[in-house]
């Protein structure tokens, strides 16, 4: 039996009197994409926000390659190897690429940071993952939304994470910037990242995931292999048009 890279057992999440999550289980597997899918307010974000280390559950665990974990804040889930692509994709408009690719991990030398150095590994790397920019040193702020989304994209992957969850990584792109971070979403999963991505682009999901996750108020409704569903199968789900079979933990499904 394969060991999830990331694995959540029975994990409840509460703000006062409301549930957010209620024993939600998933397990996301090195060289695979999971698709999270549901209606507004079905728990995705909550859950992004559980895995990310933004929430503590008030029940259940965490494990990453099998090993529990409990994640106080983000920079705990960073260190155990989980980076998140969040919507808003955290980068800082006014500065280049470079300094966005190496935020908070500047290389120094003493006091100063080795602005060199930086560029140069910074050109490297986006040259090894296919990534064409004009210049490391151009504004993020200048750059198009598919652009940015891949810088970020290829950030996470500097940083070494190895579980990698990206939230609604395609909202507001076109066509030709959907299908560039569609590449970068799959060379993620060929250099044998477990890949979590949140989508409500049905098109994407069933294209990109080789399992897909629904949510339904706060629970697990399903979860198929994409190979094995329908689209129709996947909104039932979401609607609950389906019976959904909540509760349940997913299959061992590893490749």
């Amino acid at each position: 039996m394969v060991t999830p890279r990331l694995e959540l057992q029975g994990i409840t999440k509460r703000f006062g009197h409301v549930a957010a999550l209620r024993d939600v289980h998933l397990a996301a597997y090195a060289g695979q994409i999971l698709a999270v899918v549901g209606d507004n307010g079905a728990g995705k974000s909550s859950l992004i926000r559980t895995i990310s280390g933004v929430y503590r559950p008030d029940e259940g665990t965490v494990r990453v390659d099998g090993v529990e974990q409990v994640f106080t804040n983000p920079a705990a889930a960073r260190s155990a190897g989980i980076a998140t692509v969040f919507q808003d994709l955290a980068l800082i408009e006014v500065l280049d690429v470079a300094t966005n690719m190496f935020i908070g991990q500047y290389p120094r030398r003493g006091p100063f940071v080795r602005r060199r150095t930086m560029e140069r590994e910074t050109r490297a790397f986006l040259d090894e993952l296919g990534v064409s920019v004009a210049s490391v040193r151009t504004e993020i702020g200048m750059l198009s939304g598919g652009q940015r989304q891949i810088v970020a994209i290829a950030r996470a992957m500097r940083t070494g994470g190895r579980i990698v969850l990206l939230d609604e990584p395609t909202a507001a792109l076109g066509v030709r910037e959907t299908a560039q971070a569609a590449d970068m979403i799959r060379t993620l999963r060929e250099r044998g990242n477990a890949v979590i991505i949140v989508s409500h682009d049905m098109s994407l999901v069933f294209d990109l995931a080789d399992r897909i996750q629904v949510m339904r108020l706060g629970r697990v409704a399903g979860v198929r292999e994409r190979a094995q569903t329908t689209r129709d199968e996947i909104i039932g789900l979401i609607t609950g048009a389906l019976a959904g079979d909540e509760g349940s933990a997913p299959a061992d499904t590893a490749a």
